[in-house]
């Protein structure tokens, strides 16, 4: 497997990166792994592994080849272009010395796809790509500074990797007519949905609560993830803001770690309804979403079908409604829609944010219908029974099918 992202990583790919490689090890498969330095979402090079050019480590029966590159604490296009550049420079002159039968990339990165269809080519085997996110679409509709110009570059190497490959997965069929229009045939390419890699809650809500200093009296409303540009986090600034003024009992929390979040924080001063906290680890993290009263995912109004959060699996488990401030076309707002967990309110509307977790306040009988909604569709099939691989049994949401 090529990943940049693998375990310790807890959030977006790096989960899944590691659930596949691990659930192949247990099935008695050799599996490596080539990836980079843990560092996300904080953008920074995880303790432990700072300063180091290589490391062979084993992790859950899986062999982890990583490779030194560059880690932007903030994100322009030439950043991000430098970050590739340095994981495809590393990676290609030195590559695991093993013969794979088969290699599986998951994209993003760029490099990992390059790197990914070299070395199957070198073996003479098959090369399986996953794409969690699109990204030409990506640097075209993130609003990375000079993604624009970045865009077509892009997009033009992604193409030529998933051409390239004997079978591609995308993780939402919303990606399936852009990963076409590239020249990929339709009859290669499966829609294989993300599972939920975190159990249900297990802890006493009523205690967590009061651990957070979350009164009883106000509707929290909790983000949970990255802050990265796509999220358009300012939403919810402005939201609390709102709030404050209104006099309303709407507490907002923002939870994790990005390259915005000292921005968010520093546009955030002064207001009273508005916390952050840190990232919560892998045993607390559901109970803390659990404790929360409504969950918000949110994106820029520009973000249509380049991503699907993977945060939305992590929701699906914990009994709570999610507001999605997404583009009511976007893959995002469908599976909220789908699920009939969550509404789906216009993107960067601060003003419909709060009315809607002010209206869920008044109406809880239909925030626990809603809850339960997201609660009740687990199921556990065969993740990967059409890329050509073993297949992959996990958790994922029936609303991702």
């Amino acid at each position: 497997m090529v990943s940049t992202n693998y375990a310790p990583e807890h959030t977006g790919i790096g989960p899944y990166s590691t659930q596949i490689a691990e659930h192949l090890a247990a099935t008695g498969a050799d599996t490596h792994v080539l990836a980079g330095m843990p560092h996300y979402p904080a953008w920074r090079v995880a303790e432990g592994y700072r300063g180091r050019w290589r490391i062979r480590e084993r992790r859950g029966g899986v062999t982890v080849h990583r490779r030194r590159h560059t880690v932007p604490p903030r994100q322009t296009a030439l950043r991000r272009a430098l970050f590739e550049a340095s994981l495809l420079a590393h990676g290609a002159v030195a590559p695991p010395r093993i013969r794979p039968d088969v290699v599986l990339t998951q994209m993003p990165s760029l490099a990992g796809g390059v790197l990914g269809g070299r070395l199957a080519r070198q073996s003479g085997v098959p090369h399986v790509v996953v794409v969690q996110d699109l990204m030409g679409a990506a640097a075209e509709q993130s609003g990375i500074q000079g993604g624009g110009r970045a865009a077509a570059l892009a997009g033009a190497v992604e193409a030529r990797v998933l051409r390239g490959a004997a079978v591609v997965g995308v993780v939402h069929e919303s990606f399936v007519d852009r990963v076409t229009a590239m020249g990929v045939p339709r009859a290669r390419v499966h829609v294989v949905p993300n599972w939920t890699h975190v159990e249900g809650p297990s802890g006493d809500r009523e205690r967590t609560r009061a651990r957070l200093g979350w009164s009883e009296k106000d509707t929290v409303l909790l983000h949970a993830g990255n802050m990265g540009l796509k999220q358009g986090l300012e939403v919810l600034v402005e939201a609390a803001r709102l709030a404050d003024q209104e006099a309303a009992p709407v507490r907002i929390v923002l939870m994790g770690d990005g390259n915005q979040r000292a921005h968010l924080q520093r546009l955030a001063e002064g207001v009273a309804s508005l916390s952050f906290l840190p990232p919560a680890d892998a045993q607390e993290f559901p109970d803390v979403l659990a404790a929360a009263d409504v969950l918000a995912v949110t994106q820029k109004a520009s973000v249509l079908d380049m991503s699907l959060p993977s945060k939305l699996t992590s929701y699906f488990m914990t009994g709570r409604p999610v507001i999605a401030s997404v583009a009511a076309e976007g893959g995002t707002a469908q599976e909220v829609l789908r699920s009939g967990a969550g509404s789906v309110i216009a993107p960067e509307d601060p003003k419909a944010l709060l009315a809607e977790v002010r209206a869920l306040a008044d109406d809880p009988e239909q925030a626990s219908r809603l809850g339960r909604k997201s609660e009740s569709g687990w199921k556990t099939p065969a993740l990967a029974s059409g890329l050509g691989t073993q297949s992959i049994t996990m958790h994922r949401s029936s609303t991702c099918r």
